[in-house]
């Protein structure tokens, strides 16, 4: 009597590659989400209680990043304005304007803006903005074209792979100290050569950039 049917050979051995195949495409499913938008934010945009527009402010304006962002030169933070910066400008101009109530209500009542934070590290991670800017690393290297967003958005997937491949090879994304706060700095043709005379300049050294206690404190 015939136990099986003739395929029965056939679905056996798929069923043995979908079993070996399984635990392999679990892990680089994984891996994928782990790198997507989802799971990393990138390209996303944040409601905010105010429509602050960089490319207004940015390209239209031409401030400074340091007008708002104050201690990005000397502290682990770039800082968020306090609501006396906007309103150097908004308590003469549009003064009435229905999208800043938020800001006159700030003021009044004496409470810093509720911002909804747009680039977010892990509390295990170690960043200081201070010393990438001191080493020539810009805004726009990390943060996008802010200049042409009119809604801030992480622009960058900012996971450790990210930050690892610049710390192993920073030269591609220095620029000299006049260009860091430019948002309209692009890379020279001969940028490979330029960052490493600047990585050579700032006394970058990519032994000491690779060790773990440099973001694992």
């Amino acid at each position: 009597m015939q136990l099986f049917r003739p395929g029965a050979n056939t679905i056996a051995m798929l069923v043995i590659a979908a079993i070996g195949a399984t635990p392999v495409l679990a892990v680089g499913l994984s891996y994928q989400l782990m790198r997507s938008p989802y799971a990393t934010d990138q390209n996303v945009t944040r409601n905010q209680p105010v429509p602050f527009s960089h490319e207004h402010h940015v390209s239209g304006l031409g401030l400074d990043c340091r007008y708002c962002h104050t201690s990005v030169e000397k502290a682990r933070f770039a800082g968020m304005p306090p609501t006396e910066t906007c309103m150097t400008c908004h308590s003469q101009i549009w003064t009435n304007a229905r999208m800043l109530a938020p800001v006159r209500e700030s003021l009044a009542k004496g409470q810093p803006i509720a911002w909804t934070r747009v680039h977010r590290l892990p509390d295990y991670v170690y960043f200081d903005h201070s010393v990438h800017v001191a080493k020539g690393v810009g805004c726009t290297t990390c943060h996008g074209e802010v200049g042409q967003m009119r809604l801030m958005r992480q622009a960058a997937p900012l996971t450790m792979q990210w930050c690892l491949d610049c710390h192993r090879n920073p030269a591609p994304h220095l620029r000299p100290a006049e260009a860091v706060f430019d948002p309209n700095w692009h890379a020279p043709k001969d940028q490979a050569e330029a960052g490493a005379r600047l990585a050579a300049t700032y006394h970058i050294h990519t032994d000491h950039l690779k060790d773990c206690t440099i973001c694992h404190r």
